[in-house]
Formats: C-alpha cells, structure tokens, sequence
C-alpha cells in the first residue's frame, strides 16, 4: 500500500459580503493562523461577571432615566422657587419628599435636573462617538491601504494633534466659534479620531501582510469595493470595543468643558455644568449635594462604562478565550 500524501492546512478565509469565515486577525498573521481552527465560544450567562451584571443595570436605568426623562423627572429642571433654595436633601434635616435629592442655589430641583442632565450628556457623548468613530475610522483605512503619501499626511495630522493638550484646543475652538450644542459635539467628536486611525491602519497592514487584497484585485475588484466589503468587516472587532471605551471618556470631557463654562450653557442642565454650579458650596454644611449628587452619577457612568468595554474587549480577545 502507498502511504496517503501529506496534506497542509489550508489558509484562513477572510470574509467578504457573502459571510465566509474569517479568522481574527487582531493580534497578527501568527495569531490568526493559530486561531483559525479553533472553535467558536457560545455565549453563555455563567461566564459573565457579576459587576457587568451590576453596571449594566445601572447604565440601563441612566439611559432609560434619560430617554424618558419628561415623564421620569419629578419636577420641571428650569423651575425656580426662591422659597425652596437650598432645600437639603429627604433624610437630612429641614429635607422634603417633594425634594428627595434638594434644590439648588434657586429652588431648582436637584433630582430632575440630574434625570435631563443625563440626556444631554448622553446625547452629546453618543454623537460624539460616531463622529470620531467614522472620521477615524475611514482615515485609518485610507492611511493603511494606500500608504506612502496618504499614510505620511494623515498619520502626520494625528501626531500633532496628539502633542497639543486637545483641552487647550477646544477651548480655543469653543470661544471663538461659540458655545453652541453642534459646535460642542464637533469639538468633543474630533477628540478622539486618532485612536480609531491608529487601530484601522494597523489592522489594513495586518490584512494586506496575509495577501488576500492581492488576489482579491487581481480578480478586477476596485479599491471601493475592497476597502467597504473586504477590509472594513474584519477591522470592526477592535473599534467596537474601543468605542465602548472611548464614550466614557468623551462622556467626562463634555462635563469636563461644561465644568468650565466653555460646553452646555445654562439653563440647560448637564452634569458638568451642576457640579460647577455647586462647586462653590463644597466643604460647607449647605448646599454640598448641588455638586455632589451629579458627581456620583458621572462617575457611575464612567467607571460602568470602562468596565463593561474592559469586560466586552477581553471577551471578544481571543489570546483571553480559555479553549
């Protein structure tokens, strides 16, 4: 009998429009060759950890809190009662249920205006992220596929931007086109376009080292249909994660610049703005929950935010996936 002939292992698929599959191709040629074979984990609610349970929950009820905030909120934000200010919070003393988390320094219902607030720097961190995301993203893809002259332009403009405090700028960019809502999302979105460039154009290098654009030219396709249904599927694995981090961080710098005075202006409520309006009543006996209450809140968001991109991000790794 003749011995059967050796056979190697075939080249992972990439995937196109039609869904072949695909290896992750994150960590390098040698990791996704590694990974190609290896099975798929179902998802499975024992593996999730307890504190995504938490902050999820917790996330829900902020963002359910602030897409029906007009019939959650107890009061309207911008009512004033001269009678009411500074009322303290339920528990202490002098404290009403009608107020549950106090009023401000003019009788403004601190709890309602942290359920609106929570709709405006939503708002604004979500549009933000796609701003950033898309202009990033398509940069990135650009930079990596043509390389040479686009790739030195445009990684060019994101190492300048790196190296100038991006606070600065926007401040500068603020006072003098204004302080309007669309401007502020500009400004905050743009802040984070270089990470989304960065990551895409790593991972255009990683795919056009295994080959597969090659061919897939060879065969006709134009640079189009290249980027938007070959390439751009198999780079959105590291930026959906990614997104997830940066909206935390996109969340604190709306409140950062609205802490300022430079982002929301009143009477429109936001977090930032309410902890600089209470900033000044910090460290006295009154009016310590105007700052206080929506500090907690913001800083809830952030960390449930980060942690459950942490938890999504090692998840979706697959040197992380027990197999």
């Amino acid at each position: 009998m003749s011995a059967e002939p050796h056979r190697t292992a075939a080249a992972p698929a990439v995937a196109d429009a039609t869904g072949d599959t695909t290896p992750d191709v994150g960590v390098g040629v040698g990791s996704a060759l590694g990974t190609a074979s290896r099975p798929r984990r179902r998802f499975r609610p024992g593996a999730v950890p307890l504190f995504a349970y938490v902050f999820g929950a917790l996330l829900l009820a902020i963002v359910l809190a602030a897409l029906f905030a007009p019939l959650v909120a107890p009061h309207d934000p911008l009512q004033q009662s001269l009678r009411a200010r500074l009322d303290p919070p339920f528990w202490m003393e002098g404290g009403s249920r009608d107020h549950l988390l106090g009023t401000d320094k003019v009788g403004r219902d601190v709890l309602s205006r942290i359920i609106h607030g929570a709709r405006t720097s939503l708002l604004i961190g979500f549009a933000a992220l796609l701003i950033g995301g898309i202009l990033g993203t398509a940069l990135g893809l650009l930079a990596g596929y043509f390389g040479r002259a686009a790739d030195e332009a445009i990684m060019t403009v994101a190492d300048i931007q790196l190296a100038f405090p991006f606070v600065l700028l926007a401040i500068a960019v603020v006072a003098v086109l204004g302080t309007s809502l669309k401007v502020l999302v500009v400004v905050v979105g743009l802040s984070g376009w270089v990470t989304y460039a960065r990551i895409a154009r790593a991972r255009v290098l990683t795919l056009k080292e295994i080959g597969f654009v090659e061919a897939i030219r060879s065969v006709g396709a134009d640079h189009g249909r290249i980027l938007l249904r070959h390439i751009l599927p198999n780079t959105l694995s590291p930026l959906v994660v990614l997104a997830t981090l940066e909206l935390a961080r996109l969340i604190i710098l709306e409140a950062t610049l609205s802490f300022l005075g430079l982002g929301v202006q009143p009477p429109t409520p936001s977090w930032g703005g309410m902890i600089g309006d209470g900033r000044e009543y910090l460290g006295s006996d009154q009016g310590w929950w105007i700052a206080v209450f929506p500090g907690v809140v913001l800083f809830i968001t952030a960390l449930g935010i980060s942690r459950i991109g942490d938890w999504v991000r090692d998840a979706l790794d697959p040197t992380m996936r027990n197999v």
